[in-house]
């Protein structure tokens, strides 16, 4: 494989297809599950707490799983697993689109979390192998418009195919749209990687890792009984035992730590690099990305209940009044990386935390002002301020955080801020969506979705804070400033962006 790492692979840039297709499933299947998910509460009778797990139940399996899927890469090839993950996210697809009743569609999504799971650590690992170093910046560079593209094309394309009602599928649809992804991306990988030559195992590390399993459990252990009471709380009436699963998260996090300090002590490969959290501006980025995703993930998904529920608009209309968001984002996205934080550093990520403020509190405004009348033309505008302010976060904010661990602990650090990104965005989905619904009953629509509003805002000052604490330039920015290589900082890749 050395000269493959020189040259790069003859057959790069249709594996970096393969690679993209894999990632556009699973970006869609994020946006296009908020934008059916009225359509599912209706058709299934889905209550609240019920549809918060078909919508963040894949979000919790992708970061239970996430960083293990990553190991297993490593052990058994990446090939593998990704054409195992992406045969997974295919058949659980599937059953979705056929799901009887409401539990065996959130069986099936989380069956979908833990596919990509295996999938989607796999597709970043491949590209840095088929592709010399000093390419590698021009294939992660297609990943921008890829996932802004998915962004924008999620809410819409899920509205039209529900609008179109095909056999009289309804929301079933949404679920198809996977299937031709999915086959391409596997049978293209099983084709052009060849076995054993792209992503075998030990093609990508020297002495490939063993699976720590007591590691993985305690990471699942803490991730459930952090989400499932945020979840069922509400609908059960907050009992002793919600709080209890609360702490008991707590100590599987700590005992976590614990045992991977131990296994590296002893020689063995830990699930985490215990040492990444002796960083403090390292586990302050892991507190400001779970405030960010879950502020953010949240307010589009009540905003979307609002849309449709509320004000009774179809989906295909729900989709088209919520892509200014995805506008934004891709505008906001491209300001940070070409101007903003080359500039300003550090400061880029606060002054794109005032903006989504700004944007948050005018979209207060305006719903406060036209209630249920409130129409897509007024939207417009307040949603391109926060799209605007989430693409100048997004993109920089892995990078400034990476920077706060050394060389070798980039990859662990990585992982696991992915995990916790997908993390942030389930509980997002269930505070959120249990502030919603709760308030729903006793104030309506207009107030609910305001008050969800206003806890977004009350986030600001704690991502200020959070912020402050961060290295002030991004890893990549350090490296240009020093000379030095950012191999590190390329083989990390971009954050997995869906959020279930």
């Amino acid at each position: 494989m050395s000269s493959i790492s020189r040259v790069g692979h003859p057959l790069r840039w249709k594996i970096l297809a393969l690679v993209l297709a894999a990632e556009c499933m699973d970006l869609l299947d994020g946006t296009i599950v908020n934008v059916a998910a009225p359509t599912i509460h209706v058709d299934l009778h889905a209550g609240a707490a019920t549809l918060e797990w078909i919508i963040g139940g894949y979000a919790l399996a992708f970061a239970a799983g996430l960083i293990a899927g990553g190991r297993l890469g490593d052990i058994y090839g990446r090939r593998r697993l990704f054409i195992l993950g992406t045969l997974g996210f295919v058949a659980s697809s599937l059953a979705c689109a056929f799901a009887v009743d409401s539990a065996m569609l959130i069986g099936c999504r989380l069956a979908q979390g833990a596919a990509a799971a295996l999938l989607i650590p796999q597709g970043l690992g491949i590209i840095r192998e088929v592709f010399a170093p000093a390419e590698l910046g021009k294939a992660f560079a297609v990943f921008g418009p890829v996932i802004g593209g998915s962004a924008v094309l999620g809410p819409i394309l899920g509205g039209a195919l529900i609008a179109a009602n095909a056999f009289g599928t309804g929301w079933r649809l949404i679920f198809f749209v996977n299937l031709p992804l999915g086959l391409i991306a596997a049978l293209g990988a099983a084709r052009l990687m060849g076995a054993g030559a792209v992503g075998g195992p030990g093609s990508h590390v020297a002495k490939p890792p063993r699976l720590d399993l007591a590691g993985s459990v305690l990471a699942a252990l803490g991730m459930g009984l952090l989400v499932y009471p945020l979840i069922q709380g509400q609908q059960a009436g907050w009992p002793a035992w919600t709080y209890l699963m609360g702490a008991g998260s707590a100590v599987a996090f700590g005992l976590l730590v614990v045992w991977s300090r131990r296994q590296r002590r002893v020689g063995n490969d830990p699930l985490v690099e215990a040492s990444i959290f002796s960083h403090r501006p390292y586990t302050a980025g892991l507190a400001t990305i779970i405030v960010f995703f879950a502020g953010m993930i949240g307010t589009l998904l009540v905003l979307t209940l609002f849309l449709q529920l509320g004000e009774h608009f179809t989906a295909i209309h729900a989709g088209l009044t919520l892509a200014p968001f995805a506008v934004g984002t891709a505008a906001g996205a491209v300001v940070a990386g070409a101007v903003l934080v080359p500039r300003l550093g550090r400061t880029a990520l606060q002054a794109a935390t005032l903006v989504i403020a700004a944007g948050v509190w005018w979209l207060h405004g305006v719903v406060g002002a036209h209630g249920l009348h409130t129409g897509s033309l007024e939207l417009i505008a307040p949603q391109l301020v926060v799209g605007l302010g989430i693409g100048m976060t997004i993109s920089p904010l892995f990078d400034f955080i990476l920077s706060a661990v050394t060389e070798p602990e980039v990859g662990s650090a990585a992982g696991v801020l992915n995990a916790v990104q997908q993390l942030g965005g389930a509980i997002g989905v269930a505070g959120m969506g249990t502030i919603f619904f709760s308030a729903l009953t006793n104030v309506g629509f207009v107030t609910a979705l305001q008050r969800c509003l206003l806890v977004e805002l009350a986030t600001t000052p704690v991502l200020l804070l959070l912020i402050s604490t961060l290295p002030s330039r991004a890893r990549e920015s350090q490296a240009a400033a020093t000379g030095e290589s950012a191999t590190a900082w390329e083989t990390v890749g971009y954050p997995t962006t869906s959020a279930g």
